[in-house]
């Protein structure tokens, strides 16, 4: 209410310097909105990179394989490190997994154990 007192005062003082009033409050308030949301979409932009980089740390230092004894592991020339016993037809042929069947081991007295079938 006091705006428009002041602006209808203005209005019958100086006619010119009511339309330049008029037009900088329409350039700002047509502003604001999309400044606003840029700003918001800053924030969570912020929040969503940091929540990113916990996940990423969090699933590296997960990833991390237990220490097994050197007899767990066999070096393949071409393929690397793999665990578990390599003559088993379950083995997953893998540095991380023992075996599709009793993945966490051992591989010792296991009864899912049957010997590879070579070609």
């Amino acid at each position: 209410m006091i705006v428009k007192l002041e602006l209808l005062q203005l209005s019958t003082q100086n006619p010119k310097s009511y339309q330049v009033l008029e037009t900088l409050l329409v350039i700002v308030f047509g502003l604001i909105p999309p400044l606003l949301s840029l700003w918001m979409m800053h924030k969570a932009q912020a929040r969503s990179r940091a929540k990113l980089r916990a996940a990423v740390l969090s699933a590296t230092r997960q990833q991390r394989s237990p220490q097994l004894p050197p007899s767990e592991r066999f070096y393949l020339e071409g393929v690397g490190y793999l665990i578990g016993d390599i003559s088993c037809r379950f083995n997953a042929q893998s540095g991380y997994l023992r075996c599709a069947v009793n993945p966490k081991g051992p591989c010792q007295d296991c009864h899912y154990y049957e010997p590879r079938k070579l070609a």
